[in-house]
């Protein structure tokens, strides 16, 4: 099975251990790994402000980097959510089609096609809340959102459970946005940031240590918010507990 792995911006500039992370758990169970080394961005900013039309050459370029592979994987659920319902801004080729439906985040690959049931070396013996980034939970339904009758699951949290030493807490709004919301939070800054507080309060409460969630970029902000209240939380992102993460 070869995997295209796919860095997200952010990822890339200011967590690249996540990248890594992802490389590393993707080999551990038995994938042939490449990043292709002319990738840039999904063209998420551009189309989440409007500029739909101008993320063309960069979803093109996309599609060309990843062509190849049986499957594209990403440690991002909101980059995975742009590729598979927005990639729109090109001519909807064969070979778009099936790079936008091979393109998956690492939990839903994981859980839903490798269908994991061990990861004998992770150990994270820790107090764990869970943030589920909103393109996450609503876009590629990682898990269901209380808003929604039907029965519950979370791909997740069943990984995350397969991990030694993890003790879930759980939270009083789990679902609830952080606030970040990418452009959302440098238009709105204000009530982002209040959106983050309240966030990081509802962890804190829980009893959490740590706070581990798919997308590195709501963490950032996450962290940045605890740290302005000086609240003893610490972000992961899941990528790095699933590969046996020492912290």
């Amino acid at each position: 099975m070869r995997v295209g792995l796919f860095v997200p911006c952010y990822v890339d500039a200011f967590e690249p251990e996540v990248g890594i992370a992802t490389l590393e758990l993707l080999e551990r169970v038995g994938c042939t790994v490449e990043y292709p080394f002319d990738q840039t961005c999904c063209g998420q900013p551009m189309a989440n402000t409007g500029c739909h039309a101008e993320a063309a050459a960069t979803e093109a370029l996309f599609v060309k980097n990843f062509s190849g592979f049986d499957y594209v994987v990403a440690p991002s659920g909101s980059c995975v959510h742009q590729v598979r319902e927005h990639l729109t801004a090109i001519p909807q080729t064969d070979e778009v089609k099936k790079v936008r439906a091979s393109t998956y985040e690492l939990v839903e690959f994981l859980h839903d096609v490798l269908k994991i049931e061990a990861l004998p070396w992770a150990e994270f013996p820790h107090k764990v809340a869970y943030h589920g980034n909103c393109n996450a939970l609503r876009g590629i339904h990682h898990a269901r959102p209380s808003e929604i009758v039907k029965p519950y699951f979370s791909k997740p949290l069943d990984l995350l459970r397969l991990v030694k030493g993890v003790e879930l807490v759980d939270l009083a709004r789990p679902d609830e946005c952080c606030g970040f919301g990418g452009t959302f939070s440098v238009f709105e800054p204000a009530v982002s940031a209040k959106m983050g507080y309240d966030k990081v309060a509802d962890q804190n409460r829980a009893g959490a240590q740590y706070v581990v969630s798919a997308d590195s970029s709501c963490l950032m902000h996450q962290k940045g918010c605890a740290e302005r209240l000086g609240l003893p939380l610490r972000y992961i992102h899941i990528a790095q507990v699933l590969n046996g993460a020492a912290a």
